[in-house]
């Protein structure tokens, strides 16, 4: 029974961000391999809140990266799934199954591949996960940047790391659409001339920065960008490139102050308020973090990128009320987009609304009825609904 409480006690520990108190309760006795209710170990509580040092002595106190929880997510996939990569990198250095999936057969490329976490994919892809896995919806990695992306200057970095590395262009999802397809229909010129080989980086300064910062040199490819602002101190993609690597070296405020002095030059350049609320989530201000969505949406309430992402961070912070409420609003934009009926599904389950997420699932179910995941969470949300 002792050691049982010191283990409860690592885990919660772990999570708040307790070095030494971890620390100690490791020389006491306590196991890194225990689980509680919800199946996390301490790594995976660590994990969570992106508690690196902590996480670091866990890995080195025996901690297995791959270690399930009851919604079958490992720390490994954990850490990609939020772009925790100083994490995600310790996780591939202590032997993380590279092809293990999360409970929606996605590896750990997909997530991050879905929200924008570009160093996350770039490690990802030379660590060696699969590029062309498919999930349990159809979708790859290349897929999902196209169709839940927006092909503006970030996802643009992701899909030509993605093709780089050998993504496969034509490969279709369950509806017969390749990632080309789904860029034209979506009016992604950037990501056509990418998918199509006939993209080139026109900007010097641009070029030469981006080779430095895959080198991780981010001071030196800020130096770079300086050079090209100095002639052209209103272009709008060198001062993204500036406030991204600010971000890269965890100069949160600095990378605010260039993301919104692009917006004082264009207000209606939307992207960098993605940018922005990527910031604020890294600075743990989730407030702030929605506000900058919401301006986006207020600008432009036909525009389901910046609702969805909202939606995702919602989910990720637990807070599933809100986030069906910001898929009723997507599906009422788009009502034939199963996927937004699944997002909602899951988090009316997660509300233990198992009434409701069967009605939400059946409506993905009626669009694709041969999609066994909609099946499979239909079956589960049954189960759950009898055990009430």
């Amino acid at each position: 029974m002792k050691n049982q409480s010191l283990s409860q006690n690592l885990i919660h520990a772990s999570g708040r961000g307790e070095y030494d108190i971890v620390e100690q309760l490791l020389k006491d006795g306590a196991s890194v391999h225990y689980k509680d209710a919800d199946g996390r170990t301490a790594l995976m509580a660590a994990t969570q809140k992106n508690q690196v040092a902590i996480a670091k002595l866990l890995i080195k106190a025996g901690s297995n990266v791959n270690t399930r929880d009851i919604t079958q997510l490992s720390p490994f996939i954990c850490s990609a799934a939020n772009g925790f990569h100083e994490i995600l990198q310790l996780m591939i250095d202590a032997g993380a199954d590279l092809k293990s999936v999360n409970r929606f057969g996605g590896t750990a490329l997909l997530p991050s591949s879905e929200k924008g976490y570009l160093k996350t994919v770039q490690i990802c892809l030379g660590a060696g996960v699969p590029v062309n896995h498919v999930n349990n919806l159809g979708w790859s990695a290349l897929l999902e940047a196209v169709i839940l992306g927006n092909g503006g200057r970030l996802y643009s970095e992701i899909i030509y790391s993605l093709v780089d590395a050998g993504a496969d262009v034509h490969l279709a999802d369950r509806e017969g659409k390749s990632s080309l397809k789904h860029a034209k229909e979506l009016n992604q010129q950037k990501v056509v001339n990418i998918l199509t080989m006939e993209y080139e980086e026109g900007n010097d300064s641009i070029k030469k920065a981006k080779s430095l910062a895959l080198m991780d040199q981010y001071e030196e490819a800020i130096l770079e960008i300086d050079r090209g602002l100095e002639f052209d101190s209103k272009n709008l993609d060198l001062i993204y490139y500036k406030g991204y690597f600010l971000q890269e070296l965890k100069k949160y405020e600095a990378a605010l102050t260039e993301f919104n002095k692009a917006l004082t030059l264009d207000p209606k350049d939307l992207d960098f308020y993605f940018y922005t609320a990527n910031c604020f989530r890294l600075m743990k201000k989730s407030e702030e973090a929605l506000n900058e969505y919401d301006k986006a949406c207020n600008l432009d309430p036909t525009e389901t990128f910046y609702r969805y992402h909202k939606s995702n961070y919602l989910r990720e912070l637990g807070r599933h009320s809100e986030a069906v409420i910001e898929m009723d609003k997507l599906l009422a934009l788009q009502p034939q987009r199963y996927d937004f009926s699944f997002h909602k599904a899951n988090s009316l389950r997660s509300l233990g609304k198992h009434d409701e997420a069967i009605e939400a699932i059946e409506n993905a179910i009626a669009n694709d009825p041969t999609n066994p995941l909609y099946h499979l969470h239909k079956k589960q949300s049954l189960e759950l609904l009898k055990q009430k």
